[in-house]
């Protein structure tokens, strides 16, 4: 289950609520996409800006709406006891997997990240994945703390932040040294993909993927089939929707893909979090049209 395509969708919000219709629509797409798995509440579902009982509903509502796909729900926190509550929630809607990053405002430390996942390996037997993102988490793991944490019973996978394709090789081998060999390794940064998993990632978590799921599939596919070159030659084709992400930030310009596809509410972001301006937007709609993405 930890291998493949896992597809991250948006939370839509509309007037300052989850979008329920938006977010249904968005699943019900990945449920007949041929994505290999479904990751809500992650990064791209802005899971820290919704309540407890925002996000228990958005869980029962993908559940509901996964179909066959496994489902993995974010669960991340400030406090442990809320993670610990999300774990429960998620557990209870049915999840196949949960995905864990260590959420903070003071600087954690190596122990206190340890502590965590060990907390919530010790109280469920749902897989774990390890979420690394320190881009929005402000914290940076080493080699050694995934090893560390790798031991934990219940790890299942850990999301690599992206590397360049001339490094690639060189981090898996280094992360794939210190865990054991049933946790696999997936890359994250949808630039990255193909560069990640021409370097033996197993999975790739994508944020493009959760609006934009036949593009993506294209590229994972044919890398699994060892067709690495067309892998690189349609993520380079993508690159135009790249460099929006490099200049925008991911998150606001597939909300902003999903807006111009009518899948999603225009300012679908949780504010004080602004969407694409009028410039950017006239920018992305021409994107669209060139890629096809419509």
């Amino acid at each position: 289950m930890f291998t493949g395509l896992s597809a991250f969708p948006l939370t839509p919000l509309h007037n300052d609520a989850v979008d329920e219709s938006a977010f249904v629509r968005l699943m019900v797409r990945l449920a007949e996409s041929d994505v290999d798995s479904i990751a809500v509440l992650g990064s791209t579902g802005s899971y820290p800006y919704l309540s407890a009982g925002e996000r228990r509903r958005v869980v029962q509502l993908a559940a509901a709406s996964a179909g066959s796909k496994p489902l993995i729900v974010g669960v991340g926190a400030l406090r442990t006891s809320e993670v610990l509550a999300h774990v429960r929630a998620a557990e209870e809607a049915g999840a196949a997997g949960i995905l864990l990053a260590p959420v903070s405002y003071q600087a954690l430390t190596d122990d206190d990240v340890y502590g965590l996942f060990r907390e919530v390996t010790d109280s469920s037997n749902v897989p774990v994945i390890v979420y690394d993102n320190p881009g929005t988490t402000h914290f940076t793991f080493s080699t050694a703390l995934y090893g560390r944490i790798a031991e934990l019973p219940g790890i299942a996978s850990i999301k690599i932040p992206p590397v360049s394709a001339a490094a690639a090789p060189e981090r898996v081998r280094a992360v794939r040294a210190v865990i054991p060999d049933h946790v696999t390794v997936g890359i994250s940064g949808d630039a990255a993909a193909a560069g990640g998993l021409t370097a033996g990632c197993d999975a790739w978590y994508s944020a493009a993927a959760g609006t934009l799921p036949g593009e993506m599939v294209r590229i994972m596919r044919a890398a699994q089939e060892g067709r690495y070159e067309d892998a690189a030659a349609e993520s380079a084709r993508m690159a135009p929707l790249w460099e929006l992400f490099a200049e925008h930030g991911s998150l606001r310009v597939i909300a902003a893909v999903a807006e111009q596809l009518g899948l999603a509410h225009r300012n679908c972001l949780p504010l004080p979090v602004h969407g694409l301006g009028v410039r950017e937007r006239r920018h992305l709609a021409g994107v669209v049209e060139k890629l096809e993405l419509a």
